[in-house]
């Protein structure tokens, strides 16, 4: 696909937009076909969720927890996202705006910079807080990873004018986006605080990005790019929002205990690694996250990983041994069923519209279902049908396993929110 069609679906990514059934339909991708008819998605055999590697059954939470856990995890390391380093030592924080009025006195305002390396002209990342002002203790919180600057997203005359990536150069973000508006004062008024962070201040989000973002720093001595099983961007982003809940721990305003955690697209995919990856995070909120996310691989369905992990595509936002299942997805030892079950036994809402064909709405759905399992060895309810339900329908919104698809494309509706928010009030 090419980067003006991508901005294209980018665009119906707005907050307060609302998708366009057509733009989510093209037929060749990479010069691949896409396939939308559900009797042409192929015969497929999902990989076993509840059988070690060394072929015995997992029946309790325990043996999840200690055996089988792990061990999915590492194969998602290896196979799709990539290792990825610990937290850095030299990581310091800076909170430049302590604590100012916002929104008429409804909210606190905090903006903190992180720097990820001693070098603090380096890698950093600018994170936007919002605490209800009328709090009286540590408040939970909803983390949001965003396409766009927070200064673009979120109409707040005192916030910083961030940097954005646009054709592969850093520029100011004194223009509007065409990422709408958030209405923040939605999750103030229900007793939650927002943050929100750039995921361009991480890693850049284009094939070159790794010469400027944060996996740079940690190159090996003559290495370029990085090893088949390390890193892709979409792991980079989830290493920085396990940077942001260093700082949540700080910060005695938070309850760093009951932080959600909030991405679309290809940052849903992020949300959703970085929630495996990451178990402070309480819940995890993953909105059309699609392939690489929550649909199956193995459906062929929309966008497969063929599509995705094309070189003039996205492999950098993988591990590059991804590439190497785009011709036979039956071979890789994971699929999205194994991602999703990796968040139990928190709550995980996946979120998708019902004319996001690219993103597989009932790919994700089957997901769900198949990894509900897991949530069963925990007590804990997931979908119990495999009848997909219609747009609109919020029978299995309110599981600890919830999906929910609104009637529309690939965007976040307003309505949407006042869902996600239901649940938050629920489970967080």
């Amino acid at each position: 696909m090419t980067r003006t069609l991508l901005l294209g679906f980018l665009i119906t990514l707005s907050f307060t937009g609302f998708a366009q059934q057509a733009a989510n339909r093209p037929t060749v991708v990479a010069g691949f076909p896409v396939n939308y008819q559900e009797d042409s998605v192929g015969t497929y055999t999902l990989p076993e969720l509840l059988k070690s590697l060394d072929g015995k059954a997992v029946t309790t939470a325990k043996q999840w927890t200690q055996k089988r856990r792990p061990e999915l995890v590492k194969l998602f390391e290896e196979n799709q996202f990539g290792k990825i380093p610990p937290k850095p030592e030299e990581m310091t924080f800076k909170v430049f705006d302590k604590g100012t009025s916002a929104f008429n006195g409804k909210a606190v305002r905090k903006q903190v910079r992180v720097y990820f390396t001693k070098d603090t002209s380096g890698h950093q990342m600018n994170l936007l807080i919002y605490i209800p002002a009328a709090a009286r203790k540590p408040v939970p919180l909803l983390m949001n990873i965003s396409f766009a600057a927070y200064n673009q997203t979120i109409e707040d005359a005192g916030l910083l004018i961030n940097y954005i990536w646009k054709d592969g150069k850093k520029i100011k973000a004194d223009q509007p986006t065409v990422f709408g508006k958030m209405n923040v004062e939605q999750f103030l008024d229900a007793g939650f605080g927002f943050a929100t962070v750039y995921y361009g201040d991480i890693e850049p989000d284009f094939k070159d990005g790794i010469k400027y973002g944060i996996r740079n720093h940690y190159l090996k001595p003559g290495q370029t790019e990085t090893a088949a099983n390390e890193w892709g961007a979409i792991a980079a982003w989830s290493w920085g929002l396990a940077r942001a809940m260093d700082y949540f721990e700080t910060d005695n305003q938070i309850d760093s205990k009951r932080v959600a955690l909030q991405g679309a697209s290809r940052l849903g995919k992020t949300v959703l690694w970085a929630g495996v990856k990451d178990t402070r995070y309480k819940m995890v909120i993953a909105s059309i996250s699609g392939e690489g996310g929550a649909a199956l691989s193995r459906r062929n369905y929309g966008e497969t990983i063929r599509h995705i992990s094309d070189p003039s595509r996205y492999l950098y936002q993988f591990a590059p041994n991804y590439h190497s299942f785009a011709e036979n997805v039956g071979s890789m030892p994971v699929d999205a069923h194994m991602l999703v079950a990796l968040i139990a036994p928190r709550p995980l809402l996946l979120q998708t519209g019902n004319t996001d064909y690219w993103s597989d709405p009932k790919g994700e759905f089957l997901s769900a279902v198949a990894a509900a399992p897991v949530y069963k060895l925990f007590n804990e309810n997931g979908p119990e049908t495999k009848d997909m339900p219609a747009a609109g329908d919020t029978s299995l919104l309110m599981n600890e396993l919830g999906y929910y698809m609104h009637e529309g494309g690939h965007t976040v509706l307003p309505t949407d929110w006042t869902h996600i928010i239901s649940y938050m009030k629920k489970y967080l």
